[in-house]
């Protein structure tokens, strides 16, 4: 509540001002208005030859006072000279001090809450010495004991005026470093998406590379078997057209993905391609879940539904999301957690769970965590979707949907 009644303020400052300023024009007003009648039309000679005083006077001392508070906000330094040089007139008409020379005290606490601490220190003395001068003018038999108990007044306004300056700093540097901290939040975030699309790129180029070997090696048997086994020969066609379809529809979805590295295949001497071994598939799921139990981690696969042939970039983005969340229940789970891997494939896409049991939810984590980044990266690139986050019971789950076939590749698209 406070809070929004700050920000409020800070957004309507001619707002608050006015709050303050209409009531005590009206005191002062009020004041200077029945000072002035008490004067009546009796003029008196104050030292300036010629010049007399009388309501005329006091009214013209009250608006001189008054009227600069308007700009008090954007000049304070300017708007504390005015109204002290008009009450120092004011004393030397012999007026004596009204309401509105409350104001000196007003200019004299924005100056220090605004300007610089030698503006401040000047402005205090300033306002000391016009109470010194008001003191002897109002008291006969002027004392040490009363001034310096009026004086007490105005050196905590003067120190109030301070504390809200430095204040005012100390939260104006806090805005600016968590501005900065957002920044640098939000490059790290750009770097690390960098990074794992450097990294997917290295790994699809891995997959498509591997592809094009077992082209280029049943293109070889093919042109072997043509004359002496065309049935073989055919069958070996076909695998070309199917590895072929599949390394496209890979190459297609690193477009656009930045390449650092430059390592790439290449033809050696004699006309013979480099072979790459390919990445992590599905059929490497029971090794990676038996490696996590030799960690201390007990893990439980559930798989339901018919798996269908899906493309190894797929497979690899499959097993890379189960060993990041797998990963992080190591890391974050604590003694004694569980977890359970379900692998649900439907007609039309493939549900993937990874459930823990332990504390990962209340352990302190970076925003979304790079590895929940990179498992949102790489499920986009076939079209689909990551969620991960607490549940009811105090454990983490990741969950991912993944199409398959025409309908992934149109999402991805």
């Amino acid at each position: 509540m406070f809070g929004r009644l700050l920000d409020w303020s800070r957004r309507h400052p001619g707002v608050v001002d006015a709050f303050w300023l209409v009531p005590f024009s009206v005191v002062s007003v009020t004041n200077a208005w029945f000072a002035a009648t008490l004067a009546g039309s009796g003029a008196r000679s104050v030292p300036w030859p010629g010049v007399v005083t009388g309501p005329e006077a006091i009214m013209a001392f009250g608006l001189v006072t008054l009227v600069p508070l308007l700009w008090l906000r954007r000049y304070p330094a300017g708007v504390f000279v005015v109204v002290s040089l008009g009450s120092f007139v004011q004393w030397l008409a012999g007026v004596e001090p009204l309401a509105f020379n409350v104001s000196v005290l007003i200019a004299m606490y924005a100056v220090a809450a605004r300007c610089l601490l030698r503006w401040a220190v000047a402005a205090g003395l300033v306002a000391e010495l016009g109470l010194a001068l008001s003191f002897g003018q109002i008291v006969t038999n002027p004392d040490f004991v009363s001034w310096a108990s009026l004086s007490v007044f105005v050196v905590a306004i003067w120190i109030a005026g301070i504390y809200a300056n430095t204040r005012r700093r100390y939260l104006r540097s806090l805005e600016e470093r968590a501005v900065r901290a957002e920044h640098e939040r939000d490059q790290q975030v750009r770097l690390a998406a960098a990074a794992e699309r450097t990294r997917i790129a290295r790994e699809l180029h891995d997959v498509v590379a591997h592809n094009v070997s077992v082209i280029i090696v049943q293109a070889d048997g093919a042109g072997y078997a043509i004359d002496s086994d065309p049935e073989q020969a055919r069958e070996a066609m076909r695998a070309i057209s199917d590895t072929g379809r599949q390394a496209l529809a890979e190459m297609r979805r690193m477009v656009g993905v930045l390449r650092t590295d430059g390592v790439t295949g290449e033809d050696r001497g004699g006309g013979r391609i480099e072979e790459y071994a390919p990445q992590p598939s599905l059929s490497q799921m029971d090794d990676l879940v038996t490696q996590v139990r030799a960690s201390g981690l007990p893990v439980e696969v559930r798989v339901t539904g018919q798996a269908p042939r899906l493309p190894e970039g797929e497979q690899l983005t499959v097993y890379r999301i189960v060993q990041e969340a797998l990963t992080n229940t190591l890391k974050h789970g604590g003694p004694g957690s569980r977890a359970v891997v379900e692998m649900e494939y439907g007609s039309r896409e493939l549900l993937v769970r990874v459930t823990d049991d332990g504390r990962g939810a209340a352990a302190a984590r970076s925003v979304d965590g790079h590895g929940l980044l990179g498992m949102r990266e790489r499920a986009a690139m076939f079209g689909g979707s990551v969620e991960a986050g607490p549940y009811a019971g105090g454990g983490f789950r990741v969950t991912a949907r993944l199409p398959f076939g025409e309908t992934g590749r149109s999402r991805a698209a």
